[in-house]
């Protein structure tokens, strides 16, 4: 049969999301929920921290209620590498388990999606699910088990998605698994959780929130994407900005420019914390099936190529970029860069987040954006750029290499770029302030 193409484009977009459960205190329905589904040997996972905290105390009071029988396995990386990812499939193809909980940020969610895909197809290497260019990025034809996410950060949206996302250690280079057939069957989303949250993660995952809802609204449109499918099963996860995800990325936007400030400075703030997350809920159904493009596809060198950085708050035992931070740093430049196309969308995202644009120029949109991420970062005390985070000139080479490989983000971008734009990209967020 003839294909319905024009040129090699695409001409459809797929939303695909998790269920969502929203409310204070709704963690104490997941045992109801593993009984529903007559899970008989249940994956908890988690992390050291978590496993302390209230959050993972209230799944476990819930499980055991219900007499759900469970393993836990707390080792989660916080920023996950393939061989942490390995780690966790391997206690999960020797747990032989019918169900997933996870309880935790996008490292924990990440982390559990990855163990229930290969403990679901054994025989499969690691490299055959992971994305091209690293991995061989099959797509997944194995029925997976069911996974209950339960977020306990307002930032990756993992909950929501089919995406899975670690270091590549040989290669410093972060890359990640992709794929509709990954993505929670659940998701939890209790605003009790984060109210355990200190400022700086607070502020790292609303950071990641905004990138997330800039970068799919913004991202290349879906029937602009090339090539088109020769079977459904081959449509990537990321399909670039559609009509359904704009309505999400936007009113994420909204959400994140009235409450983020507040949810930072006041951990007493049930209000803005709980709207934060669902934010980072909406933000991730955005761009869970947009996309994100060049804040992402840069922001995985910063966060693989780390020296020294030990972020406040933050209590691990290995130099750590949060991934929230590693995407905003970019962000003025990225949005000055990619505005001279579709201008009109990165003046409407500077007014959403504060911005004057009564007398604004269509052609001064992404200075517009820039200036006000740059006041917005300025009144939150991020980090100055990438200097002040341990890098230099001297790294923008590796930067940029680490970059390359990123093409399932990178070629979302509205404004293809070269190895020099992406230095000058680099360079112009060395210092921000």
């Amino acid at each position: 049969p003839e294909q319905p193409t024009l040129g090699n484009t695409d001409y459809a977009f797929e939303m695909a999301i998790s269920n969502i459960r929203y409310g204070e205190g709704v963690t104490k329905e997941i045992g109801m929920d593993l009984q529903n589904l007559g899970a008989r040997r249940v994956c908890l996972m988690t992390d050291k921290n978590l496993s302390k905290l209230p959050p993972v105390n209230a799944v476990l009071n819930s499980l055991t209620k219900y007499r759900i029988n469970f393993q836990m396995y707390d080792n989660v990386r916080v920023e996950p590498t393939d061989q942490s990812f390995l780690d966790a499939i391997q206690f999960a193809k020797q747990g032989e388990f019918d169900a997933f909980v996870a309880v935790g940020g996008g490292s924990v969610m990440d982390t559990c999606k990855a163990a229930n895909l290969y403990a679901a197809s054994p025989s499969s290497e690691f490299l055959d699910y992971v994305n091209a260019p690293i991995g061989k990025g099959k797509p997944v034809t194995v029925p997976l088990r069911p996974l209950i996410a339960v977020p306990t950060t307002s930032g990756t949206g993992s909950e929501t998605t089919g995406v899975a996302i670690f270091d590549f250690k040989e290669l410093k280079v972060k890359t990640g698994i992709a794929s509709r057939a990954i993505k929670p069957t659940l998701g939890i989303i209790d605003p009790l959780h984060t109210l355990s949250m200190p400022e700086r993660i607070v502020a790292n995952s609303g950071f990641d929130v905004l990138c997330h809802a800039l970068e799919s609204y913004t991202a290349l449109p879906y029937n602009e994407r090339s090539p088109c499918p020769s079977n459904p099963i081959h449509r990537p996860a990321y399909q670039g900005s559609n009509p359904v995800s704009d309505v999400w990325a936007l009113y994420a936007l909204r959400i994140v420019a009235k409450y983020l400030k507040r949810a930072i400075r006041n951990p007493e703030d049930r209000e803005a914390r709980a709207n934060m997350h669902l934010a980072s809920a909406f933000a991730g159904i955005g761009f869970g099936n947009a996309g994100v493009h060049l804040c992402h596809g840069m922001s995985y060198p910063i966060s693989g190529l780390v020296k020294t950085y030990r972020p406040k708050d933050y209590n691990v035992d290995h130099a750590l970029v949060p991934h929230g931070l590693s995407v905003v740093l970019t962000s003025p430049a990225v949005f000055a860069f990619t505005a001279q196309i579709h201008p009109e969308r990165h003046l409407e995202a500077a007014e959403i987040l504060g911005a004057d644009i009564r007398t604004a120029r269509i052609k001064d949109a992404g200075l517009i954006l820039a200036d006000t991420l740059r006041k917005f970062l300025f009144d939150l005390n991020v980090d100055d750029g990438l200097a002040a985070i341990g890098y230099s000139k001297a790294d923008i080479p590796a930067l940029v290499k680490g970059t390359l490989p990123q093409e399932r983000v990178t070629k979302l971008s509205p404004r293809p770029q070269t190895e020099e734009d992406l230095s000058a990209l680099f360079e112009a967020s060395m210092k921000l302030y």
